[in-house]
């Protein structure tokens, strides 16, 4: 292998880590998404088959879950983005090391926005667990220990 190919090598392995780390973000984002949706299909058959206490309550947590399912499906989709932006840092590092082409003036702003993504998907994530825990409605007959 000659110098400039790996050295193209070398530079594209440390965004290869980010992938990684946008794969299990994927995976855990997907999860949550997995779970709001077979909650929303248990309420929906209770609903249906009649068999709820208080209809409000459940279309008060089915409307909750819709827009945890909706933040979710955003992080899902910047992490798919970040992804992209990352594997077009690779190949701009790549073809830069290897080519006449400059593409290297791209890998800034590949990688700034692959961690901007990155960034916003997490918020996101905070965002969607923080609704899932303000979503508990703890009975008034409970005390506070």
């Amino acid at each position: 292998m000659n110098d400039t190919v790996l050295h193209a090598v070398q530079l594209a392995v440390a965004p290869v880590f980010m992938l990684a780390a946008v794969a299990g973000m994927i995976g855990t984002v997907a999860a949550r998404l997995a779970r709001i949706v077979d909650r929303a299909r248990i309420l929906e058959e209770r609903l249906e088959a009649g068999t709820v206490k208080d209809p409000t309550d459940v279309h008060w947590e089915l409307q909750r879950l819709r827009l945890r399912g909706r933040v979710c499906n955003a992080s899902v989709a910047l992490l798919a983005i970040c992804g992209m932006a990352v594997g077009a840092t690779v190949m701009a590092l790549f073809i830069g090391e290897t080519s006449l082409i400059p593409a290297e003036r791209l890998v800034p702003a590949l990688f700034l926005g692959s961690v901007g993504a990155f960034v916003v998907a997490l918020l996101l994530f905070l965002a969607e667990t923080l609704l899932a825990t303000h979503a508990i409605r703890f009975k008034k007959h409970l005390r506070r220990a």
